[in-house]
Parts: C-alpha cells; structure tokens; sequence
C-alpha cells in the first residue's frame, strides 16, 4: 500500500512559518476589521441586554412542555412511553385511577433538568405529540432542586374525554390543579432505566421538591 505523506503548512524553515502564521492573522483580523467598519453586520448577541428582542431558532432545545390547548387541557394519557424510553430516568409519570372514567389517568408529569440529555426521544416517542422542546434558556437557580419540574398543569383525564362535558362546572370537579414543583422528585426512590429494584432498592420520597 502506497502511503502519501501531506506536509503539514509553515514546518519549512523560520521564516516561511513566520510569513505563514502573519497570514493567517491577517485572514482573522480580516472578519475583526470588517465588524469594526460595519456594526450593523455583528452577529453576537448583546445578552441580557436584548432579552425583549433576543430570538432563538426553533429547534433549539432548552426546555420540555407541554402542549396546552386553548382551555388549558392536555392530551397525556399517561402510557409511560417517554419515561421508558427516556435513556437516563429523568422522567417520571405519576397516574391515578379515578372511578369516573375507570382508566388511567395523569396525576402528575416530572421532568428532571438537571439531569436530561435533551436528546429527543422523549418529543419524538409521544403518541399523543403532547411533549416538545422550547427555546426558554434562562433556568439558572440557586437551588437544584428547582430543577425537577411537573410538567402537568391539573390531574385528571384528557382534553378528549373532558371536551365531551358540555358542563365547565362538571369539567372543574373532574381535573384537580398542580404546581410547578408539586409530586415526588424523579430519581429520588426510583430505579434506573435498565436497573432491576433489587439492585436499586426503592425507597419512597415523600413530599414535593420543595
């Protein structure tokens, strides 16, 4: 086999690396000088400065929501699928049975931050396209706790099934409404994703994050 050997640019002698290296500043002052003369052209962000104006592109991944129609409803129905498919157990659904509708349904949905990968599956496994990513960058906090969020605005069944009651007072008694920090803390007393229980012993977290 014929092997082919690239010199590598300025290992000549002195002065050829010197001529080489002063190119290749003049080539980086070039874009330097070009933004100096032409403010307008700067595509650096004056963060936090621009805050109001600040816009990130759309497939910018920062935060996980849930889409909410316009009465404030989701379309969850609790199948677990995104937490079983999440690759590092940052997400936990929590259901309840109520006898209304004798199915499942959502109680509360915990989304670790801290701990996410942002890697999609969980958007793109959702039946139910409930799930998507947002641009909302700012979450720093002083607590790590406050970076386990629930997810889900109410307890209750589905926008499906509680569009079908005519009713909004009947709607009320069916959903019961949750905080942004309310259920347990994901990880906290739950097995790993690919661990069994008895090499994760479980133990019950009681309380919300807070």
């Amino acid at each position: 086999m014929n092997t082919v050997i690239v010199e590598r640019p300025g290992t000549g002698n002195l002065v050829s690396r010197f001529f080489y290296g002063f190119k290749s500043l003049l080539i980086g002052m070039r874009l330097t000088f070009k933004y100096l003369s032409h403010p307008s052209t700067v595509v650096t962000q004056q963060y936090p400065e621009n805050r109001k104006s600040l816009k990130l592109a759309d497939r910018v991944r920062a935060q996980l929501k849930f889409e909410i129609d316009g009465e404030g409803y989701h379309k969850c129905t609790a199948c677990h699928i995104c937490e079983q498919q999440c690759p590092n157990a940052s997400i936990h659904v929590i259901e309840r049975k109520p006898s209304a509708t004798g199915k499942p349904e959502l109680d509360t949905f915990i989304w670790r931050l801290d701990s996410c990968t942002f890697c999609n599956l969980c958007v793109m496994v959702c039946p139910y396209q409930v799930l998507k990513m947002d641009a909302t960058f700012e979450s720093s906090v002083y607590d790590q706790k406050l970076l386990a969020y629930n997810l889900s605005p109410y307890a209750g069944p589905t926008s499906g099934v509680l569009m079908k009651i005519e009713d909004p007072e009947a709607r009320k008694k069916m959903i019961e409404p949750r905080g942004q920090y309310a259920g347990p803390t994901a990880l906290s007393g739950y097995p790993l994703a690919g661990i069994s229980k008895k090499q994760f012993p479980e133990t019950t977290h009681q309380g919300g994050h807070l």
